[in-house]
């Protein structure tokens, strides 16, 4: 695909007052990426020439998109004096020929579903739905396959109510068309903004091709609110989790999963229900029991959960990590950690055992440190570890123990205890005599 044939052009700088969020819309997420990511992205498999169009929050927009991409050009609108679809045209320069206009809320689309407008050669090619229920959409007028005119549905006679084709939002222009008609675009209206589609009109009336480019409501749909969003991204987590099944990835009842666009499966791997996947998590040869939580860390060759949390920065190896077991930035090699316990900035070796109730304790209220296990080290039931410490290969830690020392010796036992103390008949005394007899 020659990537200079075309240019792609976002619009990106709308407050979304229906979102009821101080958030910029475009911000909000899918599947752990901004909206407007999704949508860059797309155009990037298509484009060498993207522009976005920003004006609401624009720092916060860009900063953002410039986690992800170097190579795209940010346009402020001018939205005093310029408001509207056509006014965020007024200052865009696309360097090819034909130019396709974006939503900025419309994260659904792909690459794919974009090819429509790729392949033919109209001065302006317009995307359209069919609805079975087209009411509160501007009705699309078509005759002998191209578009005659849009009319919105509060100006709309009878049979033009009756048309149920709409207007999908988005375009395809030869540039020659935008650069003739932006120009010429007038803000007398009710709203007193600037509409692109209102090229469509001029341009008709010139005798310039309209072809209209029937497209599927699920990539292109709008988000406008927070219902919206959820319905978005519930067919963003249906393309992921499909697209890994077919991989060869097993997952039990995938509708209760959450797996994040970035997240990687090779080889043999097996998520339970109710898990969630975020960030780069890498997840190799591995099994993730219900309910667990993995953000931004790797697993190969080894199973997690149920109910066990991995949080970012983790590398587990050969590992087996059972339920209720928290791992903040670590790496376990060869180790079980069977129940209930918190590892955090640490490194454990293989063969090591971590008894049930373990926690390293890595936070001294100022500062992290680390604490670092060798190989073949048991270590008993409610055991606390106080970093920074380095615990040897080979060394016992006795069950109910503190560790404080900053390093441990090869082949020894840790025990600390405090000695036990019987008191006889205290339960009675305490409670009286009553008691006894019961």
């Amino acid at each position: 695909m020659n990537l200079s044939n075309i240019s792609i052009v976002i619009l990106a700088a709308g407050k979304g007052s229906r979102m009821k969020s101080n958030k910029a819309k475009v911000l909000h997420e899918i599947s752990g990426k901004p909206m407007l990511y999704h949508i860059i992205k797309a155009s990037k498999e298509l484009s060498n020439d993207v522009s976005v169009v920003i004006a609401h929050q624009k720092e916060k927009v860009q900063e953002s998109m410039q986690k992800y991409f170097d190579d795209i050009t940010f346009v402020e609108q001018d939205t005093t004096n310029f408001p509207g679809t056509g006014g965020a045209m007024k200052n865009v320069t696309p360097k090819n020929e034909k130019v396709l206009v974006l939503n900025g809320d419309m994260p659904l689309i792909s690459a794919e579903s974009l090819q429509g407008f790729l392949h033919n050669d109209a001065d302006i090619i317009m995307s359209i739905f069919d609805l079975e229920n087209p009411n509160g959409y501007g009705r699309v007028v078509i005759d002998k396959n191209e578009v005659q005119y849009i009319v919105e549905q509060k100006d709309a006679n009878q049979a033009e109510l009756n048309v149920t084709t709409v207007n999908a939002g988005i375009y395809a222009f030869k540039k020659s068309v935008l650069n003739t008609y932006i120009p010429q675009l007038s803000n007398d209206n009710a709203q007193q903004e600037y509409y692109l589609t209102d090229v469509i009109a001029m341009a008709k009336k010139d005798a310039l091709t309209i072809a209209p480019l029937l497209v599927d409501e699920e990539h292109f749909k709008g988000v406008n609110s927070k219902k919206d969003l959820a319905e978005s991204e519930m067919i963003m987590q249906e393309r992921i989790k499909t697209k890994w099944m077919e991989a060869g990835v097993i997952m039990q009842l995938p509708e209760t999963i959450y797996i994040e666009d970035d997240v990687v499966f090779e080889g043999e791997c097996r998520i339970e229900n109710g898990c969630r996947i975020t960030g780069n998590s890498q997840i190799i040869n591995s099994e993730i029991k219900a309910h667990s939580v993995v953000e931004d860390s790797i697993l190969k060759n080894s199973d997690v959960g149920p109910l066990a949390h991995i949080r970012p920065a983790s590398m587990i190896t050969d590992t087996h990590i059972g339920n209720f077991v928290e791992v903040k930035k670590s790496t376990l090699k060869g180790v079980k950690a069977g129940h209930l316990s918190y590892l955090g900035d640490s490194e454990i070796d293989e063969g090591t055992n971590i008894g049930a109730g373990t926690i390293t304790c890595n936070y001294d209220g100022v500062k992290k440190y680390k604490t670092k296990i060798g190989k073949n080290v048991f270590v008993g039931s409610d055991s606390q570890l106080v970093a920074p410490i380095t615990i040897a290969d080979d060394v016992m830690i006795a069950a109910g123990t503190t560790v404080t020392s900053g390093e441990i010796e090869s082949g020894n036992l840790v025990l600390s205890r405090t000695k036990i103390r019987l008191v006889k008949d205290f339960y009675y005394k305490f409670f009286g005599k009553i008691h006894k007899k019961i």
